[in-house]
């Protein structure tokens, strides 16, 4: 008996065997997944290149006047506003997320006051104009992808225009200018930004003569009147960059 129930568990062990070879057998394990450190880096934009484009925009300000009467200074400050469009140029390096450079513009300027003024007053009519105006700059920024965001300084350019009695003389102005701005890359070699500056472009000199009653009072015998005029503005700007890469 104990021979009979040995051969049977032997053959039971043995149909089991087959049985079981004839399962499917399970997959093999996945492989490990690559560490983080080896995975590809995304894209970033790539801000550094050379670019050309178009801006506009709008300026106001002020031009303060001063006059000498011969009985002390009196001063007047008519606001100014009107259009601006023209050319960029600039390059932009980079490195990691800090973007640097240099950016110059130059724009025709319809930025003009109005006639009345204290000053003007005593002299008949004066008016303020500037119908150019360029600026050479410094940029640094902190890129964010395709968001640039950024600081500018540097010089100002243009001619300031004084118009004493309708008798108009232009002045060559150097001054200064510093401002904040955003650029967004909406294509690869395309971006479009939004500016802001203060640009001071000093003060010219002019000098005329009375012509009311008011002035006569005070400079009777007629003597020239020294005046100059300092001209500031607030440009708001947009535009559209073209830029070949390095």
């Amino acid at each position: 008996m104990k021979i009979g129930a040995y051969v049977v568990m032997v053959s039971l062990a043995a149909v089991g065997g087959a049985f079981a070879a004839d399962l499917p057998q399970a997959p093999p394990p996945p492989p490990p997944r690559a560490p983080a450190a080896y995975l590809p880096a995304p894209q970033v934009y790539n801000w550094a290149g050379i670019y050309v484009g178009i801006n506009g925009g709008w300026g106001w300000g002020g031009a303060k006047w001063t006059a000498n009467t011969g009985a002390g200074n009196i001063s007047g400050t008519p606001n100014d506003d009107g259009g601006v469009v023209g050319a960029t140029l600039g390059a932009n390096f980079q490195t990691g997320a800090f973007v640097f450079g240099v950016e110059g513009d130059f724009d025709y300027s319809g930025i003009n006051t109005g006639t009345s003024s204290s000053v003007c007053s005593l002299i008949g009519t004066c008016q303020t104009g500037n119908n150019w105006l360029s600026t050479l700059r410094g940029r640094f920024g902190f890129a964010m992808d395709r968001i640039l965001f950024y600081g500018t300084a540097g010089g100002v350019f243009g001619n300031m225009q004084t118009t004493l009695n309708g008798v108009s003389t232009t002045h060559t102005q150097i001054g200064w200018t510093a401002g904040i701005g955003a650029e967004y890359a909406f294509a690869e070699n395309w971006t479009a930004k939004i500016e802001y500056l203060y640009a001071n472009l000093g003060t010219g000199s002019a000098s005329g003569t009375c012509v009311n009653a008011a002035c006569l009072a005070v400079n009777a015998a007629g003597i020239p009147i020294n005046l100059s005029a300092g001209l500031t503005d607030n440009l708001l700007r947009v535009g559209v960059n073209y830029k070949f890469n390095f």
